[in-house]
């Protein structure tokens, strides 16, 4: 196999862009921290984090597979390997069913419950790159395929399934479509071309609203989440910084500025990483 080759696969999977890697984490990193109360079992939090990065790269991959007779019609996407020919869709399929693969072996390493699990997580990271054809709502899918880690991790953790991660799952949902949103409003003018569906479209000119009340939703559930686990004070010192993360996301993407919008998308990078510390520490 040739350097090229490897290249375009590594391109594939997304290698030289970690930005979904570190987002499908952190709310990973929650769970193992919640189910645990800040102690979670090394050998567990391996398999999850080793697991994020290969289940990111096989979404990459389908979502590129299940694009690959539009992304050339869009300004951002149309030099990635499938439109540009440097791989082809028989070489995505055989790439998304390695790691597939090799992620699910690692889910055998953990509990039967979480095994179950795994199998819903599998469904929604291949479903979700062909929903952008049927619902304006892709980013809620891809909202469910993020935040399905979670009760993945807990379960792996717990061995069950408690009320209280549904709270972080919804958080991640709704701080999903929030920040894909701002990511598909950099493509707007194309996937409005092309055909393409999304929040970004259908929340047309309260797109910036609604992604604040979705940012604001998902703090809000935050904090209900720190009284009913009865979090320190410094838990929700923590959370202030990601509101100030969030207001300084809206001051960025009022103008619907192309770049503008792809940097706060980047900007959710440290929202998750402040949640993160916020969680553990919680529990210090």
């Amino acid at each position: 196999m040739n350097k090229q080759k490897l290249q375009a696969y590594a391109q594939l999977m997304r290698i030289d862009k970690p930005i979904g890697s570190l987002l499908l984490l952190w709310p990973t990193l929650w769970a193992l921290w919640l189910a645990t109360k800040g102690i979670p079992e090394l050998d567990i939090l391996f398999v999850f984090v080793l697991g994020v990065f290969i289940m990111r790269s096989a979404g990459c991959v389908i979502n590129d597979y299940a694009d690959r007779n539009v992304d050339g019609f869009v300004e951002r996407t149309k030099h990635r390997p499938l439109p540009s020919g440097r791989a082809t869709a028989r070489e995505a399929i055989m790439l998304f069913l390695l790691l597939s693969i090799s992620a699910f072996l690692l889910v055998l390493s953990q509990n039967w419950l979480t095994i179950q699990l795994s199998f819903v997580g599998l469904a929604l990271a291949f479903l979700y790159p062909f929903m952008k054809r049927f619902t304006h709502l892709p980013q809620f899918v891809l909202g469910l395929a993020f935040s399905w880690a979670i009760p993945m991790a807990y379960a792996a953790q717990a061995n069950q399934i408690d009320n209280v991660l549904w709270v972080l799952f919804v958080v991640n949902v709704l701080w999903t479509i929030a920040y894909d949103t701002m990511y598909a409003m950099v493509d707007k003018d194309d996937d409005l071309k092309i055909g393409i569906k999304s929040t970004a479209i259908l929340f047309g000119k309260y797109d910036t609203l609604i992604i604040g009340l979705l940012q604001l939703s998902s703090l809000i559930l935050l904090l209900l989440l720190g009284i009913k686990e009865q979090f320190t004070i410094i838990y929700y010192l923590v959370l202030l910084i990601a509101l100030y993360l969030f207001i300084k996301q809206q001051l960025a993407i009022k103008s619907r500025d192309k770049q503008a919008c792809f940097k706060a998308f980047l900007d959710n990078n440290l929202v998750g990483l402040t949640i993160f510390v916020a969680l553990f520490l919680a529990y210090y």
